[in-house]
């Protein structure tokens, strides 16, 4: 089994900094591609940032310049620092893993964490 986990979510003020990470651990080689998404109240969900296996990397026009995917393939750990935050960046952020399976690739989701930001 494959489980994914994001931490580092919480509650800052605009213009401020927080690191979102996400760990895929259990049954797994390595992460092919992660991604970050988020879903703001009353909004449907939208991918924010994106990284492959090779480090290309695709972001959202609206979070472009302020924040950035990473990874570490060793840990199995995709990163996104997001900085100069604005409240329009409040929603719950969901890590989004494609692993490699016994026939293909299969994609995980992590529960979510949320990110607040507000003065």
């Amino acid at each position: 089994q494959v489980q994914v986990m994001e931490s580092g979510g919480g509650l800052v003020q605009p213009g401020g900094s927080l690191r979102l990470s996400c760990v895929a651990s259990g049954s797994i080689v390595s992460i092919v591609t992660g991604g970050w998404y988020r879903r703001a109240p009353g909004k449907q969900r939208e991918l924010v940032a994106r990284i492959t296996t090779g480090g290309s990397t695709t972001y959202a026009d609206s979070v472009r310049g302020r924040f950035t995917i990473s990874r570490d393939n060793a840990e199995n750990t995709v990163y996104l620092q997001m900085n100069s935050l604005k409240p329009e960046d409040t929603a719950v952020y969901y890590c989004n893993a494609i692993i490699p399976a016994l026939r293909g690739l299969a994609e995980y989701w992590g529960q979510g964490t949320q990110v607040t930001v507000s003065s």
